[in-house]
């Protein structure tokens, strides 16, 4: 029996999930913290629970990563090159320019093309030359994008072919990952590219080394953010298409864990709740492109509803003393003392006082990873703090008392938590669910000596106060479905002062109030992730939806890592001459010429199912068969000027495959 091992980084925790090959079986599971400053070192602790003495029979890998993702959403990368062909006067402002390209480092062509694949000017071959030698010492990769590129690449080639002989270094080119027209999109898109590349390969490499440190001998697959999967290889060359691996190896998972149908898909997880829709067993792909943070991509990828809500959302009160979750994530104070037991000591300190406390009681700090240069010029102070921090957690409290006037750092703290260095401890619904029972894997009495501080501040008992975080919990799961679901114009859904009190109203029901709501969900609620046994079966009543929880769910994104296909995609268009007879095949490769309709789609045809096989092929994939689907586009004419004038034909061939297996 060969086995395949599916390895999924969530914010949280990084799963793995050994199965049969064959069946998709889950055999055996593994479970590590994500440690963000080395993703590879909870991989491995994961790898390590999963497989036991299984390594000889595993034949595949597959990761699931949301290294891209959060990259993009935290403005980190490495430093890169755009050079822009055909661009020039498209955007007039630079600063638009270096906030569309997310760098300063570019350099503006002659060349590119036109709509119908035309020269619009001469490649200036030796002004690339100049902007290639002037930035290679001070970028780890390049991004070309030229204007009409996608009609035809020939200068994108031809730079990429002088980058790779002049550096060596990466390159992408616009082309590559996209056949749709938007220029600065598409624009855009490379240069996230480029920027992830040598992120994404150091994971990999990581990967490859735990991998191989584990004894495993077997290929290793991406997904990407349409669900499907590439070797690691070409991974190294489009991590943008790993954009929203982490929802669509969800979605995947789920698909194979509770069937087809239509389906609503809630991944919970420590950081953040993923909601998507299947429909007919079919992942529900966003028609317009991944958007992330600020950056509306051209990638293909699941259409999902994320929100910053999960087991680990820092509990806290507003302004009016309202209970809120998030959508900060915090580790939950269970988890703090199951590992640190001395600041149980601290904690009951806090809790002997009677009396409400300042609003940071039941906070902690703790190191997360190395400071070293980060902190260089920072005030005496931070040093010191840090210098303590390293050797054991401190409360705010006696953070407080080194910095000793702590209003003047609270922005260097924030920073310090934003860039990953410290990790911010505080009560969260893990700790509440540990308060009321219903969760037991770490320290209890660090959850209820948290639970009775933060209670203090409401005058309410505890128990009470977790309660409410439970019940929170659920009905911000249940609004955010709601939302997740309503039609909107992708920019978010706008609710008018009825919309509003009526979706309050179901999801949490004022007593005595003289209208109430009630919402059903349709499709069936698969509910994946370590959290939802605790909290989904206050949301299947709140939404009168039925509740499926498959087994498997508290890794049913690492399965969704390794049971998915290869999918390749390949595009052609054909468009008549306008002043002359013939046809243009607008290729990937290229444009070609031919003489008749038929001869450009015989051409085309032949040519795109080849490539689409080559790509599937280069991707990992094995047992291909490809499927074809053509496009005709015409226009209406006059009833008395007889047929539709014709404008062109688009043909798209998707290879579909398997991943190829280490052999025995």
């Amino acid at each position: 029996m060969t086995l395949a091992l599916g390895i999924d980084t969530g914010g949280t925790y990084t799963d793995a999930a050994l199965v049969d090959y064959a069946s998709g079986t889950l055999l055996r599971s593994g479970k590590g913290l994500t440690t963000k400053h080395d993703l590879a070192i909870g991989i491995a602790e994961a790898i390590s629970h999963a497989i036991e003495d299984e390594h000889e029979r595993i034949g595949l890998v597959s990761l699931s990563t949301t290294l891209a993702t959060n990259a993009i959403v935290e403005g980190k990368g490495a430093p890169f090159c755009a050079l822009l062909i055909g661009y020039e006067g498209r955007v007039a402002d630079s600063t638009a320019w270096e906030q569309l390209l997310g760098t300063w480092r570019y350099a503006m062509i002659a060349g590119g093309h036109d709509a119908t694949g035309e020269p619009g000017a001469r490649l200036d071959e030796a002004a690339l030359r100049t902007a290639i030698l002037e930035h290679a010492p001070n970028v780890e990769a390049f991004a070309i994008s030229g204007f009409f590129g996608t009609r035809n690449p020939s200068h994108e080639q031809r730079a990429a072919d002088l980058v790779h002989e002049l550096t060596g270094l990466p390159v992408t080119c616009g082309h590559e990952l996209t056949h749709r027209l938007d220029a600065l999109r598409r624009a855009g898109t490379v240069a996230l590219n480029a920027r992830l590349i040598p992120l994404l390969r150091e994971l990999i490499e990581a990967v490859l080394q735990s991998v191989h440190d584990q004894g495993i001998q077997a290929p290793l697959m991406v997904v990407k953010g349409n669900g499907s999967l590439m070797d690691a290889r070409m991974a190294l060359l489009r991590p943008v298409e790993t954009i929203l691996a982490g929802p669509a190896a969800s979605v995947v998972g789920a698909q194979h864990l509770a069937g087809g149908g239509d389906v609503v898909v809630a991944d919970m997880g420590g950081t953040t709740t993923d909601i998507a829709m299947l429909h007919d067993g079919q992942p529900k792909l966003d028609p317009k492109g991944a958007r992330v943070g600020q950056w509306h991509t051209m990638v293909e990828a699941v259409q999902v509803h994320t929100v910053g809500l999960g087991g680990d959302s820092r509990v806290w009160l507003t302004d009016r003393d309202d209970l809120a979750l998030g959508p900060e994530r915090v580790l939950p104070l269970c988890m703090l003392a199951a590992r640190w037991p001395a600041v149980l000591e601290e904690l009951e300190q806090q809790a002997r006082r009677g009396r409400p406390g300042a609003s940071h009681d039941g906070e902690f700090l703790t190191l997360q990873r190395d400071y070293g240069r980060h902190v260089d010029g920072a005030p005496a102070p931070i040093h010191r703090l840090l210098q303590t921090i390293a050797d054991h957690p401190l409360s705010l409290h006696q953070a407080y008392e080194i910095l000793e006037q702590p209003l003047l750092y609270t922005s260097t703290l924030r920073a310090l938590e934003r860039e990953g260095i410290l990790l911010r401890s505080a009560l969260t619904p893990t700790d509440a669910a540990h308060c009321v029972g219903l969760y037991d894997a770490w320290e209890p009495l660090g959850a209820a000596l948290g639970a009775q501080i933060f209670a203090r501040r409401l005058g309410v008992e505890a128990r009470s106060l977790a309660q409410r975080v439970m019940a929170l919990t659920s009905q911000r799961v249940a609004r955010e479905i709601i939302l997740a679901l309503t039609p909107h114009n992708g920019d978010g859904v706008s609710l008018n002062h009825l919309e509003a009190h009526m979706l309050a109203e179901a999801v949490a029901p004022t007593p005595g109030a003289p209208l109430t709501c009630a919402i059903t969900l349709k499709p069936r609620l698969v509910a994946l992730g370590a959290p939802v046994r605790t909290y989904f079966g206050h949301v299947r009543a709140l939404l009168s939806s039925d509740l499926v929880i498959p087994e498997g769910t508290e890794v049913a994104n690492a399965i969704g890592a390794v049971v998915g296909s290869v999918v390749q995609q390949v595009h052609a268009r054909i468009v008549p001459l306008e002043e002359e007879d013939g046809f243009r095949v607008h290729l990937q490769e290229g444009v070609h010429v031919v003489e008749t309709r038929d001869q450009a789609e015989a051409f085309a045809r032949d040519r795109v199912r080849a490539a689409a096989r080559a790509q599937a092929k280069a991707a990992g994939a094995e047992d291909i068969e490809i499927q074809l689907t053509v496009q005709e586009h015409s226009a209406p004419l006059a009833e008395t000027w007889g047929d539709a004038l014709y404008l062109g034909t688009t043909m798209t061939a998707r290879a579909v495959g398997r991943p190829r297996i280490a052999a025995d």
